[in-house]
């Protein structure tokens, strides 16, 4: 059975949407500990975490829809990172930088 290898841009989006997707789970989970304040953070982490993972999923087979799910998770890492920024939480701060991340590999890809 052949393997099949992801191209270098595909893989620095593939990576960078790996890491948002688990930073947001991990912000999920601290904002649902804290107060119902942060109740629209963990919304947001959370789908932010899904729309992360379909992205690594269709990355690594080499999906023709991997771009429009790319741009899409562009904007929806932005919109989690600007709520994320909201909170001096670790995890949050931690979350937005990864979101921010994810959001510009994201561009960078489906551009290309």
């Amino acid at each position: 059975m052949a393997v099949a290898t992801v191209d270098e841009t595909n893989k620095a989006c593939l990576d960078a949407c790996a890491e948002c997707q688990q930073a947001c789970e991990a912000c999920a989970y601290t904002c649902c500990v804290n107060d119902g304040e942060m109740a629209q953070c963990a919304r947001l982490c959370l789908d932010c975490a899904a729309i992360c993972a379909l992205c690594v999923t269709l990355l690594a087979r080499g999906s023709q829809w991997a771009a429009q799910v790319c741009r899409l998770c562009a904007e929806i890492c932005e919109a989690c990172a600007a709520e994320c920024e909201r909170f001096d939480v670790e995890a949050c701060q931690v979350c937005a930088q990864a979101c921010r991340r994810c959001a510009e590999q994201c561009r960078t890809m489906a551009a290309a």
